[in-house]
């Protein structure tokens, strides 16, 4: 099978490098050169439609694609750690920390790349104004998710790390990238991503 991905600081390939190391599963990522526009060729629309990274290539031909599906997918081959929770209620809690980390915390980080970022100005016509906008509503979700996390859980989700964790560090991370830092306010936060940034699993 083929992973087609690319670097840091792209974040949603990340999440499935970070995956594979907590799981400790070694497949090497066929890099797309997003700056070359090789994610919007005829090649990889084959394998992804959308022509977007990561796409995972199975040996039958299968192509898999969206982070979350990839994850699922190692998730049932190695079971574990389990990165998507054991129980009924673990896998459903998980689920829904996913869910509000895409929703809460990348969207606006994303609206804001897309319509307020130098970087992007030349792909799509921006509304600076909203794009702009999205900082505040980036800022709420710090400070929606420090409340959360001030219950003393070290993990988004509970006790143990999970998907739900490895998608908000990409997203932090990604926003500090394009200008958006952590807000210095946010004790419970600052503290959650000082832990998740310490594995070994960060660096991939």
């Amino acid at each position: 099978m083929k992973l087609y991905g690319a670097p840091m600081p792209a974040p949603n390939p990340r999440r499935v490098r970070v995956f594979l190391a907590e799981k400790g599963i070694d497949l090497a990522e066929t890099p797309v050169d997003m700056m070359q526009r090789e994610h919007k060729s005829p090649e990889h629309r084959a394998r992804n439609s959308l022509g977007q990274v990561p796409t995972l290539e199975l040996d039958d031909g299968t192509c898999i694609s969206e982070t979350v599906a990839i994850c699922r997918y190692f998730e049932e081959l190695h079971p574990e750690p389990a990165m998507f929770g054991r129980t009924a209620v673990e896998k459903a809690n998980v689920d829904m920390w996913v869910r509000r980390i895409e929703f809460q915390l990348m969207m606006p980080v994303g609206q804001f790349w897309r319509h307020a970022h130098p970087r992007t100005a030349a792909l799509l016509t921006q509304y600076k104004d909203f794009g702009e906008s999205n900082k505040d509503a980036y800022s709420g979700a710090q400070k929606w998710l420090d409340r959360e996390l001030s219950d003393g859980r070290p993990f988004i989700a509970g006790q143990d790390y999970s998907m739900a964790d490895i998608c908000a560090l990409s997203t932090v991370d990604f926003a500090r990238w394009i200008g958006l830092p952590l807000d210095e306010d946010k004790p419970h936060l600052k503290a959650w991503h000082d832990r998740v940034t310490a594995r070994p699993s960060a660096k991939a």
